[in-house]
Parts: C-alpha cells; structure tokens; sequence
C-alpha cells in the first residue's frame, strides 16, 4: 500500500521555527538513529526526506504512532491525554509563561491569531494571578481597579485626586 503525505491546511505551515536547545538535540539523536537504520536496512531504505519514519524510511501510520504515544505516556505515568490536545497545552504552556499571542499563533503555524485565541488558549488561575499581580505594578493603580467589590474606595480616592473615576461619565 502507497501512502501519500497531505499538505497542511495554510500556506503557514511551511515555515522557519526557532527551536529550543533541547528539541535540537534530540532531532540531532534522532537523525542518528536513523543513519544506524539505514546502513542496516541498506538498499531496501526508501529515502523520502523525512525525520521521523519507519524502519525502512517510509511515512510512519498515524495509528501506530498514536499507539506508540500512549504505550510510552502510560510507562512514564502521565495522564491520559490525547495526542492532538498537546498542541492546545503548549499554547497555553506558553501563554502561562508570559509569551504573546503572536509569537504562540506563529510556533503552532495558523493563519491567523483569532484561530489561536480562540481554540489553542485556556486561562488557568495562575494566569489570572499573575494579571492582577501586573496590574499592582501600573503606576496609577488606585484608580484603574476598585479596591472593593462595590469600587467605592477607588472612586472617593479618583474623586479626591481630582482624576476621573472609571465609572464616571
């Protein structure tokens, strides 16, 4: 059975990434490996300038793969995640890590922002610490958040300050 390898989805999914040292050196592990295979396949190799492949240097089958992922997930003891939802916990990995939405939207190779925004991005609670903790740091802060539920505080403390309050029109 022939397999042919389809195109991605946008013309952004052919580009330069900047990769971590770490993925460097194990994409250099993995480029040895597969030179052992080859000499010792010899001219049964099928050369198709992939990274990853099979035995014989064929497109590898992405049930195999999947069943690969699992069986080495489950002798690490990491949950039970799904292979494409990776995707979506690097993204909000690096947007948890202070990165900006371009840079994460241009890494994951979509054509636009919106798509990384909205499917690729969770909001966890350290997320929303470390915004309010940055909003302590605007100079000015008193009257950009009320200091109590009802904002009361933070509107007598503009109104004094002669500034106008966020709630005054």
């Amino acid at each position: 059975m022939t397999r042919r390898l389809a195109l991605a989805k946008t013309e952004r999914f052919r580009r330069t990434i900047v990769l971590p040292a770490v993925a460097l050196a194990a994409l250099r592990e993995q480029r040895r490996r597969q030179l052992e295979e080859r000499l010792a396949v010899g001219p049964r190799w099928q050369d198709g300038g992939l990274v990853f492949t099979s035995s014989v240097g064929t497109a590898l089958d992405a049930r195999d793969v999947t069943r690969r992922y699992h069986h080495h997930r489950e002798g690490l003891g990491l949950p039970n995640v799904r292979w494409h939802h990776l995707r979506h916990a690097c993204a909000t990995m690096l947007f948890e890590a202070g990165e900006n939405l371009c840079a994460v939207s241009r890494v994951l190779g979509h054509a636009s922002i919106a798509t990384t925004a909205s499917f690729h991005s969770h909001v966890r609670p350290s997320m929303l610490r470390r915004f309010a903790d940055r909003m302590d740091e605007i100079p000015g802060r008193g009257c950009l958040l009320p200091r109590l539920a009802d904002g009361t505080a933070c509107l007598r403390a503009a109104r004094r300050r002669g500034r106008p309050a966020v709630d005054d029109r």
